[in-house]
């Protein structure tokens, strides 16, 4: 058994990334969306609401920072705020159909880009990938939870 080069998995990650956003957003002629904003968005499935304070809580983030990307992601029209039902003095987010288009033709360019990009590997290489998906969510989801210092 080989040991984790994790250095150099990171250093594949993060260029990985990049270059799937930008070749997706290129293929889309989408436009740029900061990755704070993307997350707030990835946070707000499609048909649910949350509030900016359960928003912060869940990403980790400053209620103000939270309410600065709203107020920002709202002016681009990719998320509503509006009187939680029942107690109107709380509001409650919702992503916008444009978002939701945004990241339907984003994630429909991206896999386009990876089956097409995956048919010049070899057919070991592409074995290879498909063995490692459900190792690497494993590591996205240990990734995503908070460590015991944060607790």
């Amino acid at each position: 058994m080989t040991a984790l080069d994790a250095a150099r998995l990171a250093a594949v990650i993060s260029p990985l990334r990049r270059t799937l956003l930008s070749a997706a957003r290129d293929a889309e002629h989408l436009p740029e969306i900061p990755d704070a904003q993307i997350e707030i968005i990835r946070a707000l499935p499609r048909d649910t609401a949350s509030s900016p304070g359960e928003l912060a809580g869940r990403l980790g983030l400053s209620r103000p920072t939270v309410s600065n990307l709203l107020t920002a992601m709202e002016a681009n029209g990719l998320v509503e705020r509006r009187p939680r039902p029942g107690n109107r003095r709380h509001v409650e987010v919702v992503v916008t159909a444009k978002a939701l288009d945004l990241f339907d033709r984003f994630d429909r360019a991206g896999g386009d880009l990876v089956s097409a990009a995956a048919a010049t590997l070899t057919p070991e290489d592409r074995e290879a990938l498909t063995a490692a998906l459900p190792a690497l969510e494993r590591l996205r989801d240990a990734l995503s939870r908070p460590s015991p210092k944060d607790i």
